[in-house]
């Protein structure tokens, strides 16, 4: 009978990802495997207890962030931005997707804060990458691939973002990536605090995520997997970053689309949270979110045609609050209702709150592109069989 020790061996090495950490928790029962190593040379053995850069999977945490100052009333989802962002006062608006990036017209209303959660802002990443709008996010704004250290601190981000005009008029498209960047903006703003304190006190320490955070301090630099891309066909890996590189010390912007550093034990840890509706699993009646903000964020808010617009929605999903949802069961792990997202940098996080499923996929390997590699196909068949 196979076993996901047996899953992720078959694609570790030989030029694939050098390790993996997998995850897979139905209610008391938590199988966890490591394989591999945390290095493309075969010296550091991968263990349960490895950090990786998850990316994407960011993404979720900064959703649960933003619902936080929701229930405070401190911001609400129907509120505009421009009180905390004044940077996105007054959008201007590309005449068509591929116009120039001074042909514009003024938004015809104001950005909210449920424009950003829902990535229908008109901010972010289309299917088609050569727009002349999409390509000042790169140039400007560093979105793509994470650098941590590349991106300038906040105040400056936002004011080169309120010099890119809008692709799409707010509410109208789903976008990718660059919401969730402005929410942890938003986030620093409304709590008068960095994002990186906001979530460490907020988030972090509450649900016991100890290695969770924008840096990896020395102390913790030997359980920091290497990150790599494939190289060449037939050239091997080449290293993007090393455990001594980008994330050995704070950024000045921390990107809460693509940011964080974890482990597979800490990210369970947020999704028990989820799964539990909000319960901070402390054991002292502590909350971290209500039931309804869990609800909100596992919902699908897009309508059909907003799904088709993209290719990132490959296999029946919509977007709920930082992350995807299920809404088709295309493939055998598509429930409806599964709940989370992939990180370029070759990891995955979903729960499903029907069955109390969580899984969790954290390799050092670069996607190539939006389909999901083999591994964590595979990874993701196993998990709906077990």
């Amino acid at each position: 009978m196979t076993n996901l020790n047996d899953v992720l061996n078959e694609y570790v090495g030989d030029g694939a990802a050098p390790g993996a950490v997998g995850l897979v928790a139905r209610g008391d029962r938590v199988e966890v495997v490591a394989v591999g190593s945390a290095d493309a040379q075969g010296t550091v053995p991968m263990g349960r207890d490895s950090i990786f850069r998850i990316a994407s999977m960011t993404k979720p945490i900064t959703a649960a962030a933003v619902m936080m100052l929701v229930e405070e009333g401190r911001i609400a989802l129907n509120e505009p931005v421009r009180q905390w962002l004044p940077e996105l006062a007054a959008p201007m608006v590309v005449r068509t997707p591929s116009a120039p990036v001074d042909d514009v017209v003024p938004a015809d209303r104001v950005i909210t804060v449920e424009d950003l959660l829902t990535f229908r802002a008109g901010y972010g990443f289309p299917s088609d990458f050569s727009l002349p709008a999409v390509g000042l996010l790169f140039s400007e704004l560093k979105q793509g691939p994470p650098q941590p250290q590349t991106v300038p601190e906040p105040d400056a981000w936002m004011a080169a973002l309120s010099r890119i005009p809008l692709l799409h008029q707010p509410g109208e498209v789903w976008l990718y990536n660059t919401c969730s960047d402005i929410l942890g903006v938003l986030i620093a703003r409304v709590a008068d605090r960095s994002l990186a304190e906001f979530l460490a006190e907020r988030l972090f320490e509450p649900l016991g995520m100890a290695d969770t955070g924008f840096v990896v301090p020395a102390e913790k630099a030997d359980r920091f997997a290497g990150y790599y891309r494939a190289g060449p066909e037939g050239g091997g890996l080449q290293l993007v970053d090393g455990p001594d590189g980008q994330w050995s010390r704070m950024p000045a912007f921390p990107s809460g689309a693509g940011g964080l550093v974890s482990t597979a034990d800490d990210w369970y840890a947020f999704a028990r949270m989820l799964l539990a509706g909000g319960d901070g699993g402390s054991g002292d009646g502590r909350r971290v979110l209500s039931e309804e903000s869990v609800r909100l964020m596992t919902t699908d808010h897009l309508t059909r045609a907003q799904r088709d617009s993209s290719t990132l929605f490959l296999e029946g999903q919509g977007w709920g609050f930082g992350g995807s949802v299920d809404v088709e069961a295309v493939e055998p792990w598509n429930v409806p209702g599964r709940y989370g997202w992939v990180g370029g940098t070759g990891t995955a996080g979903h729960l499903t709150p029907a069955t109390g499923l969580v899984t969790v996929l954290l390799t050092q390997l670069e996607m190539a592109g939006p389909t999901p590699p083999t591994l964590m196909r595979e990874f993701w068949r196993y998990a709906a069989d077990a």
